[in-house]
C-alpha cells in the first residue's frame, strides 16, 4: 500500500491504495491560504500520520499545484499559498512519515493516473489537459510522464495565441481557464454596445435603413437582456461572476455566456491542435471543472476547433475524450507515482 496526497491551492486530499487505481481510504481538507505553507503541512502531518499508522504504506506520492523538480522531490513554487518556493517536500515526508517520497506536479500526476487506469488506458500517447481556475497540461508515453528537459511537458495553457501576444501573460490561460472566461464575461458587459454593432455586422445584409435601424435596435434589447441575467446570476456583483455561472447561463440561452463560450473553446482547441500537431497523441483526456459544462457548450465545439487548426494529415488520428477518474485524479496519479519509488 501506498500514501498519495494531492496539495493544492484550495483542497488537500490524502488517499490509501495500491497505485493500481483504487482506493481504501480517502481524507478531504480545505486549505487556508493565510496560514501559508506551514499550515498545510501541519494539516497533512497531523492527516497522513493518521493514516500512515493505520495502514503502514510504504512509500509517499505527491501531486503538487506548482512546478516542481521531481528528480530533486522539490516544490519550486506554488502560485496560490505562500511558503512554498524551494520546498524540499520529499525530505519532509521522510522526516514526518519515515517514508520515501516521489514528487509530481499535479497535472502531471493527473496524466498518469487518467492515462494508466482512466480514459487514456489502453493507449501509448495520451495528452492530458485540465480546465479549471488555470490550465495544466501533462503528456503520458508508455505509462510514464514525458518530462522533457527534467521539469515536466506539455504546458498547454502557457502557450501565446499568435505572434502578438508577446507578454508572459498573454497565454491560452488567460482566455481560456476558468477565471479567463469570467473575465471574458465581465468585460462583455461592460462594452454591450460594440457586440451589438459586431452582431448586427454578422447579420443579414440586405434591407434598406430602416430594416438596418430595426435590427439594430433588437440586437441592442437582446444584449441588454442577457446581460441583465448575467448581472441577476451573481447579485449585481461582476467581481462574484464566475466561469461555472456563465456556462449555467449558455446551457439556458444567454447568448452573451454562449459567445464567451465559444471564444474559450477556439483558443483551447487552437493550443490542442498545436500540440497534437508536434506530439501525435493518440487520445487527448480533458479534465477539469470547466469541462463539465454541458458536452454541446465545450466538449463539441472544443473538437470542433481542433479539428480547425490541426495539422490536417492527422485528422482521425486521435480522439478527444472526457476524462474519468474525477476529483480523486490527482491522489490515484500520486499513488501511481509512490509505486516506482525505490
Amino acid at each position: 500500500m501506498f500514501l498519495g496526497i494531492e496539495i493544492g491551492g484550495t483542497k488537500l486530499q490524502l488517499g490509501i491504495g495500491a497505485g493500481d487505481g483504487t482506493l481504501v481510504a480517502i481524507e478531504r481538507l480545505e486549505v487556508q491560504p493565510k496560514r501559508g505553507a506551514q499550515g498545510i503541512l501541519q494539516q497533512l502531518e497531523k492527516v497522513g500520520g493518521e493514516l500512515v499508522a493505520r495502514h503502514a504504506p510504504s512509500a509517499v506520492g505527491l501531486g503538487f499545484g506548482g512546478p516542481v523538480d521531481p528528480a530533486a522531490g522539490v516544490a519550486i513554487k506554488s502560485h496560490h499559498v505562500a511558503g512554498w518556493e524551494q520546498f524540499a517536500l520529499a525530505d519532509w515526508c521522510r522526516q514526518v512519515f519515515a517514508l520515501p517520497a516521489a514528487v509530481e506536479n499535479d497535472c502531471d500526476a493527473a496524466a498518469l493516473a487518467e492515462a494508466r487506469f482512466g480514459a487514456g488506458r489502453g493507449h501509448r500517447a495520451v495528452l492530458y489537459v485540465t480546465v479549471g481556475s488555470g490550465i495544466g497540461g501533462g503528456l503520458v508515453l508508455d505509462r510514464e510522464i514525458y518530462r522533457g528537459s527534467g521539469r515536466g511537458a506539455a504546458e498547454i495553457g502557457h502557450l501565446r495565441p499568435g505572434l502578438l501576444a508577446d507578454r508572459p501573460d498573454q497565454t491560452v490561460e488567460s482566455l481560456a481557464s476558468g477565471w479567463g472566461i469570467a473575465a471574458a464575461a465581465q468585460s462583455r458587459l461592460g462594452d454591450p454596445i460594440s457586440h451589438s454593432f459586431l452582431s448586427l455586422a454578422n447579420g443579414p445584409r440586405d434591407g434598406g435603413p430602416e430594416q438596418v435601424r430595426r435590427r439594430l435596435v433588437e440586437n441592442e434589447g437582446a444584449e441588454a437582456e442577457y446581460a441583465a441575467d448575467l448581472r441577476e446570476r451573481c447579485d449585481g456583483n461582476l467581481e462574484n461572476l464566475s466561469a461555472r455561472m456563465v456556462a449555467q447561463a449558455a446551457a439556458d440561452g444567454n447568448e452573451i455566456a454562449r459567445g464567451v463560450l465559444a471564444h474559450a473553446c477556439q483558443v483551447l482547441g487552437w493550443a490542442i491542435a498545436q500540440a497534437l500537431t508536434l506530439v501525435s497523441a493518440e487520445v487527448v483526456v480533458v479534465g477539469g471543472g470547466v469541462s463539465l459544462a454541458d458536452e454541446s457548450l465545450f466538449l463539441a465545439p472544443l473538437r470542433t476547433q481542433v479539428e480547425r487548426y490541426v495539422f490536417p494529415p492527422l485528422a482521425g488520428t486521435y480522439e478527444i475524450v472526457p476524462a474519468q477518474l474525477g476529483e480523486q485524479v490527482v491522489v490515484h496519479g500520486a499513488l501511481a507515482a509512490a509505486s516506482t519509488v525505490r
